[in-house]
C-alpha cells in the first residue's frame, strides 16, 4: 500500500448549483479547495479528478428508472417528475444536474477503489457525501448518494465488512436504507434528534433489517448538543463497535452543518470539535481498519465561516498534516473569500476551544441527562447484537 493520501477533486463539482438563493452553494467547494491550496496541502496529497460514475455503477445503488428521470431533468429542468424528489423546494432540477451529480459520485466511488486497491491508504472527497439520496428518489438536497456508492462498489471489489460511520447534524437516512438488510456494512450516524430535524429517521430502534440487526446504529442527540456532548456520544458508541465489527474499510461522513453557526439546524459544535472527530476517524480506521479510510464531506452551510475550515482540517489530517488549530487563515484566502462573497472570513483556524469530553465508561451514566438517555437508548439497542454490554 502506498501510504499516500488522495484528495479527490474536479473544478467541474462546483457545477451542482440548485440556484442562487438555495441553502447549497458551491461556493463552499471553491473556498475549501482555495484554502487547501493556501496551506500548500494540495502539495502534500495526490490530487485526482476521477472520471463521473456510468450508469452501471449508478444502478449498485440507484433504480434504473430514477436515473432516467435525473437524465430527462438534467436536459430539461421543467420537465422534472416530482414523484421522484426532483423539481421540488429541496432539490430544484438544472440543467446538467446529472452530469454534475455523477461527477461527485465517481470521485466517492473512485476515491474507494483507490483506497481498496492499495493505491492511496486515505481518500477525501468533500465535495460527497450526499447521504439523503435515496435508490428511487431525490431528498435534502442529494441526487445521487455518492456514499451508498462508494460502499456498494468495495463491496463489489470483495470487501467482507465496510464501516460507515456519518456526523452529519442530519440522519444518513439513505446509506441506512441502501444497506438495511445487508451484514456486511455497518452504519452509525450521530444526528440531531428526528423530533426536531429532518429526515425525522434516526431512532435508536431502527437497528437493521433481519438478517442484520444490529448493522445500523442511531445516535438522535438533543438539540443544543454541544462540544462536550457530541464528543462524548461519539465515543460512547463508535470505538467499541468498530472494534467488535472489524470493518475492512472505513468510509466516514463530515458534514459540517453540527456547527453552532449553521442556519439549518440546532446543534452547539464548533469547528475545534469537527477536528477532533475527524482525528478520531483516522485513528480509528489505523486501529480497525488497516489505515484503509475515505472521508467525505457533506452538508454545512455556513459556507464562509464554517465549511473551508473543516474540511480542510479534514484533509489535512488525511495528508499527515494536520493544521494547528491557532494558526492564521492565509490572508490571500481572505482576500478571496471577499472577493467572491463580499463577506468577511474567519481569521484563525480555530473558534477558540480546547475540546474535551467525559468518558461514558468512566464517568457513568446519568438518568436525568438526556444526552446520557440518548447514548444509553443506542447501546441497548445495537451493543448486544455484537456481543457488547450496554
Amino acid at each position: 500500500m502506498s501510504g499516500r493520501a488522495q484528495l479527490m477533486w474536479d473544478e467541474e463539482v462546483t457545477g451542482y448549483d440548485f440556484g442562487a438563493r438555495h441553502p447549497m452553494d458551491p461556493v463552499r467547494l471553491a473556498l475549501t479547495m482555495r484554502l487547501v491550496q493556501a496551506y500548500g496541502l494540495d502539495r502534500a496529497v495526490q490530487v485526482v479528478a476521477a472520471k463521473p460514475a456510468g450508469e452501471s455503477t449508478l444502478r449498485l445503488v440507484h433504480g434504473q428508472e430514477y436515473i432516467e428521470a435525473v437524465r430527462r431533468a438534467s436536459a430539461a429542468p421543467e420537465s422534472a417528475d416530482g414523484s421522484y424528489g426532483l423539481g421540488t423546494i429541496d432539490d430544484p432540477a438544472f440543467a446538467g444536474m446529472h452530469e454534475a451529480s455523477a461527477l461527485i459520485a465517481g470521485q466517492s466511488v473512485g476515491a474507494a477503489e483507490d483506497v481498496w486497491r492499495g493505491e492511496a491508504l486515505h481518500a477525501v472527497n468533500f465535495a460527497g457525501g450526499l447521504h439523503h439520496a435515496m435508490p428511487r428518489g431525490a431528498s435534502g438536497f442529494c441526487i445521487y448518494n455518492d456514499a451508498a456508492l462508494a460502499v456498494a462498489r468495495l463491496l463489489e471489489l470483495g470487501a467482507e465488512r465496510v464501516a460507515y460511520v456519518d456526523v452529519d447534524v442530519h440522519h444518513g437516512d439513505g446509506v441506512q436504507a441502501a444497506f438495511w438488510d445487508d451484514p456486511r456494512v455497518l452504519t452509525i450516524s450521530l444526528h440531531e434528534h428526528p423530533r426536531t430535524l429532518f429526515p425525522q429517521t434516526g431512532w435508536p430502534e431502527e437497528a437493521g433489517g433481519e438478517g442484520a440487526e444490529g448493522s445500523a446504529v442511531n445516535v438522535a442527540l438533543p438539540a443544543g448538543t454541544s462540544d462536550e456532548g457530541w464528543l462524548r456520544a461519539f465515543h460512547a458508541v463508535v470505538p467499541e463497535l468498530l472494534a467488535a465489527f472489524r470493518p475492512q474499510v472505513l468510509v466516514t461522513q463530515h458534514g459540517a452543518d453540527t456547527h453552532v453557526e449553521d442556519p439549518l439546524a440546532h446543534l452547539a459544535v464548533t469547528v475545534d470539535a469537527q477536528r477532533a472527530v475527524a482525528e478520531s476517524c483516522h485513528r480509528l480506521a489505523h486501529e480497525h481498519a488497516d489505515g484503509r479510510w475515505v472521508a467525505l464531506g457533506g452538508g454545512g452551510y455556513a459556507v464562509v465561516d464554517v465549511v473551508p475550515r473543516s474540511w480542510t482540517h479534514l484533509v489535512a489530517i488525511a495528508a499527515g498534516r494536520p493544521v494547528e488549530a491557532t494558526t492564521p487563515v492565509p490572508e490571500e484566502w481572505r482576500q478571496e473569500v471577499y472577493r467572491r462573497t463580499r463577506m468577511d472570513a474567519p481569521r484563525r483556524m480555530t473558534d477558540g476551544r480546547e475540546p474535551s469530553w467525559r468518558e461514558f465508561a468512566e464517568s457513568g451514566y446519568d438518568p436525568a441527562d438526556r444526552l446520557d438517555q440518548a447514548i444509553l437508548a443506542t447501546r441497548r439497542a445495537v451493543f448486544p447484537h455484537h456481543g457488547l454490554l450496554p
